[in-house]
């Protein structure tokens, strides 16, 4: 049950920063939660990987790289899933701090 309200609340959040960032395009409920899964899925498998291989950089850049590693797997996500789109990796970027902050406030919440 607890992993279906993380979905859930993922998703609202990806609804909720394609409603405010130009840049990302969410067609409808059926691909938010699809997006909400598919990332879901690269930051439990690809991302500790993409972590492990790029710590000498993540530690010269004081861990400011994990937003960069964060912003490309939105960005993968989006190719994965019809019907959400990120224009650019700066909208990723942005994209992926909003959804990151969005989904903590409503976590904490439920």
């Amino acid at each position: 049950m607890k992993l279906l309200t993380r979905v859930v609340v993922a998703a609202f959040a990806l609804l909720l920063v394609a409603h405010f960032i130009p840049g990302i395009t969410i067609t409808g409920l059926l691909p938010a939660l699809l997006a909400a899964v598919v990332l879901g899925l690269l930051n439990a498998l690809v991302r500790p990987i993409l972590v492990i291989l790029t710590l000498p950089i993540s530690i010269l850049t004081l861990g400011l790289f994990i937003v960069v590693i964060n912003a490309a797997l939105f960005q993968l996500a989006s190719i994965f899933v019809v019907g959400f789109s990120v224009d650019s990796f700066l909208t990723a970027v942005i994209g992926s701090i909003l959804v990151s902050i969005v989904s903590s406030i409503v976590n904490r919440i439920v």
